[in-house]
C-alpha cells in the first residue's frame, strides 16, 4: 500500500510539471504571435460565450428547482409550504457560503466594483461558480431576489481569471471584467445593448476606442448564446394594445417624479435593513430574523416568491388576477380595489423580502426587485389617477403601458443608470414604440433620486468608505493610489528633551528641513521646521539653554495609515500644507508629501491609460 502510494506520488510530479510547462508555452506563444489588442478581442468573444452559458445555466437551475417545489401547491388558497421553502433555501445557501466557499460573495455587483477600485480587477477563482450555485438555490426555493447580481459577479470573475491566466495588465483585466459583466446581463435578459450600458453606467468602465469593441462583442455573444439555448423570445411578453398620445406626456413626467420617490424609498429601505442585519453579529440570529420576515411575507403574498417575473408578465398584459394565485386572498381576485391594494402591498413589501433574503444568508441581487417594484408602481399610479378622475375617462391611462414605464423609472432611480433602464426595458419587452415616454420617465426619476442620493444602490456602499471608482479617470486613479505607497520614512526623529546643540548636530547629518518630534514610545508629539529655528541655530550661547520642546510646533494635521487618498488630498487642500505626518494609532510612521503624491499619480495615470 505504502509503496503504491509512493510510486503514485512520484508519477504525479512530472505530470504536473508538464502541465505547467504546457500552459507556460501557450502564454509564450501568445505573447510572441498575437498582439494584446487583437488578443483582447479574442478573449472578449470567449468571455461572452462562457458568461452567456453561465446565464443560461443559472436560469435553468432556478426554473427547475422552483418548478419541482411548487408543482403540488394549489392555486385557490394559501399554501403553508411557502413558510418552509424560502427558509430552507437561505439556510442551504448560507451554509454553502460560510462552510464551503468561506468568502464574502454577497452583493455581487458591489463586490465587482470593489475589485475594480481596490484589487486591480482581480477576482478569486471560486467566484466563477460560487454565486451561481448559491443564488440558484436561494431563488429556486423562493428567495425574493434577482439572479442578475450573481451573474454579473460570475461573468466578471470569468473575465478576470482568464486575463490573470494570460498575465494581462491591470487595465486589460478591468476591461475583461466589464466584458464578463456585460455578457452576463446580456445573457440573463437577452439584452445586448443594456449589457454594454450596464458596464458604463453601473460598473463605470470608461467607453473609449479600445474598450468599445470588446464590450460589444462580449455582450452580443452572451445574448446570442442565450437565444441559441432558449429560443428567440423576449424575457417579458408585452403587446401594446393602447397607443401612446403626446397628451399623456405630463402624466409621464408625473410618473417619473413618482418613480423617483419610490426609488428613494427602495434605496433607503434597503440601506436601513442592511444596517440592521449588519449590527447582528451572530449569523444564526441573522438567519432566524431573515427567515421569519421572508417566509411570512411570501406566505401572505406568494407573488413575492423568487424573482417575480410571473407577476411582472401579468401586469404587462393587463391581468391582475394571477397575483392572487396561491394566496389567502384568492377569493377576492375579481375585485379591482382588492387588486390595487395587493399591488400597493407588493410594491411596499418587496424591498423587505429582498433584504430579508440577503440578510438571512441567501445570495441574490436587487436588479430584478427594482424591476418588480417599478412595474407595481407604474400600474398603481395609472389606476389611481384613472380612479380619482384626474384623467379624462373617455381616454384613460393604460395600466400596462404605465407598468412598463414604471419598470424603467424605478430602475433608473435605484441604480442611477437611466440609459441602461431605457434600453433594458425596451429590449426585454419589445416596447420600442414607447421609447419617448421611456426616455422621459427614466431621466425624471433619475434626476429626482440624484437630488437626494448622489450614488446608486451599488456604488453607495463603496462611496461611504471612500473606495468607489468613478467615471472620471483622474479621480479613478486617485482612488487606486494607496497612502502606503507614498509614505517617506527618511526623516530624522528628535526628542523634546534634546538641546539646541544636539538638534543642530542632527540637522547637519540630514538632507531634510523637517523633523518629527517623538517620545520614547514613538508617539508623535510635534514637528520642528528648519525655517522656524534658522535665526537661533547659529547662536552658540543658546545651545545649552534651549530645548526642542520649546521651539517644536504641532503639525497642521495628521494622516492615519489607511486613509483613502481622496480624503488625504482634501486634508492637504484644507491645511495648505506640502508635508503631513502619517501615524498609526498615534505612533509616528513617516511623512507624505504633496509632490510625492503628484509624481505617483502621474505614473499611475500613464499606467492605467487605455489610449
Amino acid at each position: 500500500m505504502n509503496s503504491y502510494s509512493k510510486v503514485n506520488k512520484n508519477n504525479e510530479k512530472p505530470q504536473e510539471s508538464r502541465l505547467q510547462r504546457w500552459l507556460a508555452s501557450i502564454r509564450l506563444w501568445r505573447e510572441s504571435h498575437i498582439k494584446e489588442k487583437t488578443f483582447v478581442v479574442i478573449l472578449a468573444l470567449v468571455v461572452g460565450a462562457v458568461s452567456g452559458l453561465a446565464a443560461v445555466l443559472l436560469k435553468f437551475l432556478i426554473g427547475s428547482i422552483a418548478a419541482l417545489l411548487t408543482k403540488h401547491v394549489h392555486i385557490a388558497g394559501g399554501n403553508y409550504e411557502y413558510l418552509v421553502f424560502p427558509v430552507v433555501g437561505i439556510l442551504i445557501a448560507g451554509l454553502y457560503v460560510r462552510h464551503i466557499i468561506k468568502d464574502d460573495i454577497y452583493h455581487g455587483v458591489t463586490r465587482v466594483l470593489y475589485a475594480i477600485a481596490q484589487r486591480k480587477s482581480r477576482l478569486k477563482r471560486h467566484n466563477m461558480y460560487a454565486s451561481l450555485v448559491a443564488s440558484s438555490v436561494t431563488i429556486g426555493f423562493g428567495g425574493s431576489v434577482g439572479a442578475e447580481g450573481p451573474i454579473v459577479f460570475t461573468g466578471a470573475a470569468i473575465g478576470s481569471n482568464l486575463g490573470q491566466f494570460f498575465r494581462l495588465t491591470p487595465q486589460t483585466l478591468m476591461l475583461l471584467v466589464g466584458c464578463g459583466a456585460a455578457a452576463g446581463i446580456a445573457g440573463i435578459f437577452k439584452a445586448p445593448i443594456a449589457g454594454v450600458l450596464f458596464t458604463i453606467e453601473v460598473l463605470l468602465i470608461d467607453l473609449n476606442s479600445r474598450s468599445v469593441v470588446p464590450l460589444i462583442i462580449s455582450s452580443v455573444t452572451g445574448a446570442t448564446v442565450a437565444y441559441a439555448f432558449t429560443g428567440y423570445n423576449l424575457e417579458f411578453f408585452f403587446s401594446q394594445s393602447e397607443p401612446f398620445f403626446t397628451s399623456r406626456i405630463p402624466f409621464v413626467i408625473l410618473l417619473g417624479l413618482f418613480c423617483g420617490f419610490v426609488s428613494l424609498y427602495f434605496n433607503k429601505a434597503i440601506e436601513m435593513m442592511e444596517n440592521m442585519f449588519a449590527r447582528i453579529t451572530n449569523h444564526w440570529v441573522r438567519f432566524a430574523i431573515g427567515a421569519v420576515i421572508l417566509s411570512l411575507l411570501i406566505f401572505l403574498f406568494p407573488a413575492l416568491y423568487g424573482e417575480g417575473y410571473g407577476a411582472i408578465n401579468s401586469l404587462l398584459n393587463g391581468d391582475v388576477k394571477p397575483l392572487f394565485d396561491n394566496s389567502l386572498f384568492y377569493d377576492h381576485r375579481g375585485s379591482i380595489w382588492w387588486a390595487v391594494a395587493l399591488v400597493g402591498c407588493l410594491c411596499l413589501t418587496k424591498v423587505f423580502a429582498t433584504s430579508a433574503t440577503n440578510g438571512g444568508g441567501g445570495v441574490g441581487g436587487t436588479f430584478a426587485p427594482s424591476l418588480y417594484v417599478g412595474c407595481m408602481a407604474g400600474f398603481f399610479f395609472a389606476f389611481l389617477l384613472n380612479s380619482l378622475g384626474v384623467v379624462d375617462q373617455t381616454l384613460p391611462l393604460s395600466h400596462k403601458n404605465f407598468a412598463l414605464l414604471g419598470m424603467a423609472g424605478v430602475m433608473a432611480g435605484v441604480m442611477h443608470a437611466p440609459l441602461m433602464a431605457i434600453f433594458l426595458t425596451a429590449e426585454m419587452t419589445g416596447g420600442y414604440d414607447l421609447f419617448l415616454p421611456l426616455l422621459i420617465v427614466s431621466v425624471v426619476s433619475y434626476l429626482t433620486s440624484r437630488i437626494v442620493l448622489p450614488y446608486g444602490i451599488y456604488a453607495r456602499r463603496l462611496a461611504k468608505r471612500g473606495e468607489l471608482l468613478t467615471h472620471h479617470t483622474d479621480k479613478s486613479v486617485l482612488t487606486l493610489l494607496k497612502i502606503d505607497s507614498v509614505i517617506e520614512t527618511d526623516f530624522s526623529t528628535v526628542n523634546p528633551q534634546m538641546s539646541l546643540k544636539e538638534m543642530v548636530d542632527v540637522i547637519a547629518k540630514s538632507s531634510r528641513n523637517l523633523f518629527p518630534v517623538t517620545d520614547d514610545e514613538g508617539s508623535l508629539l510635534g514637528v520642528v521646521l528648519l525655517d522656524d529655528i534658522r535665526n537661533i541655530m547659529f547662536r552658540p550661547d543658546l545651545y545649552r539653554r534651549i530645548y526642542v520642546e520649546r521651539f517644536m510646533s504641532a503639525p497642521p494635521a495628521t494622516i492615519e495609515v489607511g486613509t483613502p487618498m481622496e480624503q488625504v488630498m482634501r486634508i492637504f487642500e484644507e491645511t495648505k500644507a506640502w508635508n503631513l505626518p502619517v501615524v498609526e494609532k498615534g505612533k509616528y510612521v513617516g511623512f507624505v508629501s504633496k509632490s510625492k503624491i503628484f509624481n505617483s499619480y502621474r505614473e499611475l495615470l500613464r499606467h492605467y491609460s487605455y489610449d
